[in-house]
């Protein structure tokens, strides 16, 4: 039996044992990854260049696509790189690092998430009062308590994981160092910091959970009383792409973690974590460039110069 001290590497999950599935992994995710780059890339480019886009709506959506950037940058690499060189393996402090941002930008994109359904609920059920709650230095306030709670969200976790003494082998049976897998390693009765972690982590996931569902139950009140279909029809388009997002970052992270243990095998789990890791920030720039003409607008006129530039 190995203790955490005596190895310095772990196995990840390998996703094929022939070369030739292996190839078909790293190109299906390099596919993703190049999109997911490309279209948070493009709406970075254009919300900061277009002055139209300077609002808050924007500004947090651009920190969402930092946040997606960032979190796709985590996993997949790693595990494109591993399919390409035929290998599995990767350092223990590599593993802790890719737990520590993993969670990280997770948990700031839910928090940004809860803010943004602030900002609609504004918007919409307090319009004159909408410069004045959110302003510049408002929003650069409650984006930055979105990323340090993020930030100390991962704090804890990787603290808490890799102080555990793993006695179960180093190999994770997952593509990326998922902390479940991690402590499936553990020989250690860690018990109470475990229910104490899971005190924490249902505190911060009810109590965003309940300001969104609160939110929109009252954007939803407001909604319902405009008199004109216009209206209501320019109020739930503000609201449908964040609704999205949040419905696919909430309904795959929640599958993943409490999904019931009968439910569990590899390649289920498999599955899954490349549904709530690796789909949505690939998705999330399709969802809210699609009803969104504003920035469907800017990113056309980013495209229409980048070529003008190479011709």
């Amino acid at each position: 039996m190995a203790n955490s001290s005596s190895f310095n590497e772990f196995l990840l999950l390998a996703f094929a044992d022939t070369r030739e599935l292996q190839l078909l992994h790293f190109s299906l995710f390099l596919g993703i990854y190049l999109a997911a780059l490309l279209g948070n890339g493009l709406i970075i480019t254009a919300v900061a260049c277009n002055h139209h886009l300077h609002t808050p709506m924007y500004f947090f959506l651009l920190n969402l696509s930092l946040l997606d950037l960032g979190s796709i940058s985590t996993t997949v690499p790693r595990s494109m790189a591993n399919s390409l060189w035929d290998t599995r393996t990767i350092s223990y402090l590599g593993c802790a690092a890719q737990v520590f941002f993993f969670f990280f930008l997770l948990s700031a994109e839910y928090s940004l998430l809860t803010v943004m359904a602030y900002d609609r609920f504004v918007a919409i059920c307090r319009p004159l009062h909408y410069r004045t709650l959110m302003g510049s230095r408002a929003c650069v306030q409650m984006a930055a308590a979105a990323w340090a709670s993020g930030f100390l969200y991962a704090l804890l976790h990787t603290g808490n994981t890799f102080s555990i003494p793993l006695c179960q082998g180093n190999t994770v049976d997952q593509f990326f160092c998922e902390v479940p897998q991690i402590l499936k390693l553990s020989c250690a009765d860690s018990y109470l910091r475990e229910l104490g972690l899971l005190v924490v982590s249902l505190c911060l996931v009810f109590g965003c959970f309940i300001c969104i569902v609160l939110s929109y139950v009252q954007i939803l009140t407001a909604v319902l009383r405009i008199p004109s279909e216009q209206g209501r029809h320019k109020a739930f388009s503000m609201c449908l792409p964040h609704l999205a997002v949040v419905s696919l970052f909430l309904s795959t992270g929640t599958f993943a973690y409490v999904k019931p243990p009968s439910l569990s095998s590899p390649s289920l789990d498999l599955v899954v974590a490349v549904l709530y890791s690796v789909v949505p920030p690939a998705v999330n720039p399709l969802i809210y460039s699609m009803r969104n003409k504003e920035l469907k607008e800017a990113l056309r006129k980013l495209i229409q110069l980048v070529l003008v530039q190479q011709e």
